[in-house]
Protein backbone atom coordinates (compact mmCIF):
# COMPACT_ATOMS: atom_id res chain seq x y z
CA UNK A 1 0.00 0.00 0.00
CA UNK A 2 0.91 3.38 -0.78
CA UNK A 3 0.64 4.65 2.72
CA UNK A 4 -0.91 3.53 6.24
CA UNK A 5 -4.00 3.56 7.77
CA UNK A 6 -5.71 1.95 10.57
CA UNK A 7 -8.88 0.00 10.70
CA UNK A 8 -8.21 -1.89 7.23
CA UNK A 9 -9.03 -5.19 7.21
CA UNK A 10 -6.38 -8.09 6.90
CA UNK A 11 -6.52 -9.50 3.35
CA UNK A 12 -4.61 -12.85 3.13
CA UNK A 13 -1.55 -12.49 0.88
CA UNK A 14 -1.08 -14.38 -2.47
CA UNK A 15 -1.87 -17.28 -3.87
CA UNK A 16 -5.01 -16.96 -1.03
CA UNK A 17 -7.66 -19.40 -0.70
CA UNK A 18 -10.50 -16.69 0.40
CA UNK A 19 -10.72 -13.15 -0.76
CA UNK A 20 -10.15 -14.42 -4.32
CA UNK A 21 -10.83 -11.44 -7.24
CA UNK A 22 -11.64 -13.10 -10.36
CA UNK A 23 -11.63 -11.06 -13.52
CA UNK A 24 -13.65 -11.48 -16.55
CA UNK A 25 -11.06 -11.25 -19.81
CA UNK A 26 -13.66 -10.49 -22.57
CA UNK A 27 -10.85 -9.65 -25.35
CA UNK A 28 -8.11 -7.80 -23.98
CA UNK A 29 -5.12 -7.07 -26.59
CA UNK A 30 -1.96 -7.81 -25.00
CA UNK A 31 -1.12 -4.16 -24.70
CA UNK A 32 -4.74 -4.40 -22.65
CA UNK A 33 -3.11 -6.86 -20.50
CA UNK A 34 0.40 -5.41 -19.86
CA UNK A 35 -1.56 -2.14 -18.71
CA UNK A 36 -3.82 -4.18 -16.51
CA UNK A 37 -0.93 -6.29 -14.40
CA UNK A 38 0.87 -2.82 -13.88
CA UNK A 39 -1.94 -1.60 -11.61
CA UNK A 40 -3.37 -4.73 -10.61
CA UNK A 41 -1.05 -7.87 -10.30
CA UNK A 42 -1.15 -8.03 -6.40
CA UNK A 43 -4.93 -7.65 -6.74
CA UNK A 44 -6.05 -10.32 -8.85
CA UNK A 45 -6.26 -13.90 -8.33
CA UNK A 46 -7.89 -15.35 -11.13
CA UNK A 47 -8.35 -14.60 -15.18
CA UNK A 48 -11.32 -16.52 -16.85
CA UNK A 49 -11.12 -15.69 -20.76
CA UNK A 50 -15.08 -15.16 -20.97
CA UNK A 51 -17.39 -17.61 -22.47
CA UNK A 52 -15.63 -18.00 -26.40
CA UNK A 53 -13.65 -15.05 -26.40
CA UNK A 54 -10.71 -17.55 -26.65
CA UNK A 55 -11.51 -18.71 -30.02
CA UNK A 56 -11.24 -15.21 -31.20
CA UNK A 57 -8.40 -13.70 -29.60
CA UNK A 58 -5.65 -12.66 -30.91
CA UNK A 59 -2.05 -13.67 -29.49
CA UNK A 60 -4.01 -16.13 -26.73
CA UNK A 61 -0.91 -17.90 -25.87
CA UNK A 62 1.17 -14.72 -25.05
CA UNK A 63 -1.72 -13.27 -22.82
CA UNK A 64 -2.10 -16.32 -21.18
CA UNK A 65 2.11 -16.67 -20.48
CA UNK A 66 1.87 -12.91 -18.68
CA UNK A 67 -1.22 -13.81 -16.83
CA UNK A 68 0.36 -16.96 -15.19
CA UNK A 69 4.13 -15.04 -14.83
CA UNK A 70 2.05 -12.57 -12.93
CA UNK A 71 0.96 -15.55 -10.28
CA UNK A 72 -2.74 -15.60 -11.51
CA UNK A 73 -4.93 -18.51 -12.33
CA UNK A 74 -6.09 -18.73 -16.20
CA UNK A 75 -8.76 -20.49 -17.11
CA UNK A 76 -11.17 -21.15 -20.42
CA UNK A 77 -15.19 -19.53 -20.10
CA UNK A 78 -17.80 -22.57 -19.42
CA UNK A 79 -19.28 -21.67 -22.36
CA UNK A 80 -16.23 -22.42 -24.66
CA UNK A 81 -16.17 -26.17 -22.54
CA UNK A 82 -19.56 -26.76 -23.17
CA UNK A 83 -19.56 -25.91 -26.78
CA UNK A 84 -16.42 -28.50 -27.29
CA UNK A 85 -18.83 -31.13 -24.97
CA UNK A 86 -22.40 -30.36 -27.06
CA UNK A 87 -19.77 -31.41 -30.13
CA UNK A 88 -19.01 -34.71 -28.42
CA UNK A 89 -15.22 -33.26 -28.26
CA UNK A 90 -13.70 -33.61 -24.78
CA UNK A 91 -10.62 -35.11 -25.58
CA UNK A 92 -10.46 -32.27 -27.85
CA UNK A 93 -10.60 -29.81 -25.04
CA UNK A 94 -8.08 -31.41 -22.90
CA UNK A 95 -5.93 -31.15 -25.77
CA UNK A 96 -6.39 -28.07 -25.86
CA UNK A 97 -5.64 -26.66 -22.33
CA UNK A 98 -2.33 -28.77 -22.94
CA UNK A 99 -1.64 -26.64 -26.18
CA UNK A 100 -2.30 -23.61 -23.99
CA UNK A 101 -0.44 -24.96 -21.20
CA UNK A 102 -3.02 -24.07 -18.39
CA UNK A 103 -3.41 -25.44 -15.08
CA UNK A 104 -7.14 -24.85 -14.87
CA UNK A 105 -10.45 -25.65 -16.58
CA UNK A 106 -13.57 -24.53 -15.99
CA UNK A 107 -16.99 -26.89 -16.19
CA UNK A 108 -20.11 -25.73 -16.76
CA UNK A 109 -23.77 -26.85 -18.16
CA UNK A 110 -25.14 -23.30 -17.99
CA UNK A 111 -26.06 -23.65 -22.09
CA UNK A 112 -26.86 -27.35 -22.62
CA UNK A 113 -28.78 -30.45 -20.95
CA UNK A 114 -26.22 -32.27 -19.02
CA UNK A 115 -26.70 -35.05 -15.94
CA UNK A 116 -25.37 -34.17 -12.83
CA UNK A 117 -23.47 -37.49 -12.67
CA UNK A 118 -22.02 -36.66 -16.22
CA UNK A 119 -20.91 -33.18 -15.37
CA UNK A 120 -19.16 -34.54 -11.77
CA UNK A 121 -17.41 -37.23 -14.28
CA UNK A 122 -15.95 -34.65 -16.21
CA UNK A 123 -14.88 -32.57 -13.27
CA UNK A 124 -13.47 -35.66 -11.75
CA UNK A 125 -11.33 -36.10 -15.21
CA UNK A 126 -9.90 -32.85 -15.23
CA UNK A 127 -9.26 -32.50 -11.93
CA UNK A 128 -6.71 -34.92 -11.96
CA UNK A 129 -4.30 -32.45 -13.72
CA UNK A 130 -6.52 -29.45 -13.54
CA UNK A 131 -7.52 -26.99 -10.86
CA UNK A 132 -11.21 -26.90 -11.60
CA UNK A 133 -13.81 -23.91 -11.33
CA UNK A 134 -17.11 -25.67 -11.75
CA UNK A 135 -20.22 -23.26 -12.35
CA UNK A 136 -23.80 -24.33 -11.29
CA UNK A 137 -26.67 -21.70 -12.35
CA UNK A 138 -28.50 -21.79 -15.21
CA UNK A 139 -27.91 -18.77 -17.53
CA UNK A 140 -31.18 -18.44 -19.35
CA UNK A 141 -33.57 -16.07 -17.22
CA UNK A 142 -36.53 -17.35 -15.36
CA UNK A 143 -35.33 -20.79 -14.79
CA UNK A 144 -35.29 -21.35 -11.00
CA UNK A 145 -33.42 -24.12 -9.30
CA UNK A 146 -34.77 -24.77 -5.88
CA UNK A 147 -31.88 -24.09 -2.86
CA UNK A 148 -31.73 -27.72 -2.26
CA UNK A 149 -30.91 -28.87 -5.47
CA UNK A 150 -28.21 -25.82 -5.53
CA UNK A 151 -26.78 -27.02 -2.17
CA UNK A 152 -26.65 -30.66 -3.70
CA UNK A 153 -24.85 -29.87 -6.98
CA UNK A 154 -22.45 -27.64 -5.16
CA UNK A 155 -21.67 -30.03 -2.29
CA UNK A 156 -21.26 -33.29 -4.67
CA UNK A 157 -19.40 -30.84 -7.41
CA UNK A 158 -16.81 -30.24 -4.71
CA UNK A 159 -16.77 -33.61 -3.63
CA UNK A 160 -15.92 -34.76 -7.30
CA UNK A 161 -12.64 -32.48 -7.04
CA UNK A 162 -13.83 -29.12 -7.68
CA UNK A 163 -11.52 -26.23 -6.19
CA UNK A 164 -13.94 -23.54 -6.18
CA UNK A 165 -17.73 -23.72 -6.97
CA UNK A 166 -18.90 -20.84 -9.19
CA UNK A 167 -22.62 -19.19 -8.11
CA UNK A 168 -24.17 -18.26 -11.81
CA UNK A 169 -24.91 -14.54 -12.74
CA UNK A 170 -23.49 -14.01 -16.31
CA UNK A 171 -21.78 -11.16 -16.82
CA UNK A 172 -25.10 -9.08 -17.35
CA UNK A 173 -25.35 -10.24 -13.69
CA UNK A 174 -29.26 -11.03 -13.43
CA UNK A 175 -30.20 -14.56 -13.56
CA UNK A 176 -28.89 -17.35 -11.09
CA UNK A 177 -28.38 -15.92 -8.30
CA UNK A 178 -29.59 -12.89 -8.58
CA UNK A 179 -33.47 -11.39 -9.78
CA UNK A 180 -34.00 -9.77 -12.95
CA UNK A 181 -33.12 -6.28 -11.80
CA UNK A 182 -29.83 -7.15 -10.55
CA UNK A 183 -31.16 -7.83 -6.56
CA UNK A 184 -29.90 -10.71 -5.04
CA UNK A 185 -31.82 -13.81 -4.05
CA UNK A 186 -31.49 -13.54 -0.31
CA UNK A 187 -33.27 -16.49 0.26
CA UNK A 188 -31.70 -18.78 -2.20
CA UNK A 189 -28.03 -17.40 -0.78
CA UNK A 190 -28.47 -17.77 2.86
CA UNK A 191 -29.95 -21.31 2.52
CA UNK A 192 -26.97 -21.61 0.03
CA UNK A 193 -24.35 -20.89 2.88
CA UNK A 194 -26.16 -22.61 5.40
CA UNK A 195 -24.46 -25.73 4.19
CA UNK A 196 -21.71 -24.92 1.80
CA UNK A 197 -18.15 -23.28 3.09
CA UNK A 198 -18.35 -19.68 2.39
CA UNK A 199 -14.25 -20.02 1.01
CA UNK A 200 -15.77 -22.83 -1.29
CA UNK A 201 -17.70 -20.29 -3.60
CA UNK A 202 -16.80 -17.98 -5.73
CA UNK A 203 -19.83 -15.64 -6.51
CA UNK A 204 -20.25 -13.87 -9.52
CA UNK A 205 -20.87 -10.25 -9.18
CA UNK A 206 -20.34 -7.84 -11.89
CA UNK A 207 -22.21 -5.00 -11.12
CA UNK A 208 -20.51 -3.05 -7.83
CA UNK A 209 -24.38 -3.06 -5.80
CA UNK A 210 -23.81 -6.86 -5.81
CA UNK A 211 -20.33 -6.30 -4.87
CA UNK A 212 -21.48 -3.91 -1.86
CA UNK A 213 -24.04 -6.63 -0.74
CA UNK A 214 -21.52 -9.61 -0.76
CA UNK A 215 -19.09 -7.69 0.86
CA UNK A 216 -21.89 -6.28 3.48
CA UNK A 217 -22.99 -9.85 4.26
CA UNK A 218 -19.43 -12.04 3.97
CA UNK A 219 -16.92 -9.50 5.11
CA UNK A 220 -13.68 -8.22 3.26
CA UNK A 221 -12.20 -11.58 1.67
CA UNK A 222 -15.83 -12.82 0.15
CA UNK A 223 -14.90 -14.45 -3.57
CA UNK A 224 -15.56 -12.48 -6.06
CA UNK A 225 -15.84 -12.52 -9.79
CA UNK A 226 -16.77 -11.47 -12.96
CA UNK A 227 -15.11 -8.07 -12.19
CA UNK A 228 -14.41 -6.03 -15.35
CA UNK A 229 -10.93 -5.46 -15.80
CA UNK A 230 -11.36 -1.86 -14.54
CA UNK A 231 -13.62 -2.65 -11.40
CA UNK A 232 -10.51 -4.32 -9.85
CA UNK A 233 -9.25 -1.63 -7.99
CA UNK A 234 -12.33 -0.29 -6.87
CA UNK A 235 -13.62 -3.34 -5.73
CA UNK A 236 -10.49 -3.65 -3.96
CA UNK A 237 -11.39 -0.23 -2.36
CA UNK A 238 -14.57 -1.45 -1.28
CA UNK A 239 -13.03 -4.42 0.40
CA UNK A 240 -11.25 -2.28 2.28
CA UNK A 241 -13.85 -0.08 3.56
CA UNK A 242 -12.36 3.24 1.43
CA UNK A 243 -15.31 3.84 -0.53
CA UNK A 244 -18.61 5.29 0.37
CA UNK A 245 -20.83 2.19 0.42
CA UNK A 246 -18.56 0.39 2.99
CA UNK A 247 -17.13 3.14 4.32
CA UNK A 248 -18.43 2.78 7.95
CA UNK A 249 -17.90 -1.30 7.97
CA UNK A 250 -14.57 -1.51 9.46
CA UNK A 251 -14.44 1.48 11.83
CA UNK A 252 -14.75 1.28 15.38
CA UNK A 253 -17.79 2.44 17.26
CA UNK A 254 -16.19 5.98 18.46
CA UNK A 255 -15.05 6.81 15.08
CA UNK A 256 -18.71 5.79 13.37
CA UNK A 257 -20.08 8.45 15.52
CA UNK A 258 -17.89 11.52 14.18
CA UNK A 259 -19.88 11.88 11.22
CA UNK A 260 -19.84 15.55 11.85
CA UNK A 261 -16.51 16.77 11.83
CA UNK A 262 -16.04 19.93 14.09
Amino acid sequence: MNFTLPYIPERPSQPRNSGITMMMDKGLSVRQVEDFLSANKELTDVVKLGFGTSYLTNHIEQKIKLYKEAGMKVYLGGTLFEAFIVRNMFDDYRKLLDKLKLECAEVSDGSIVMTHDKKCEYINILSKDHTVFSEVGSKEAGIIIHPAKWVTMMNNELQAGSWKVIAEARESGNVGIYRANGNAHTLLINKILAKVKPEDILWEAPQKTQQVWFIKLLGANVNLGNISYDDVIPLETLRLGLRGDTFFSYLPAELKQKIKIE
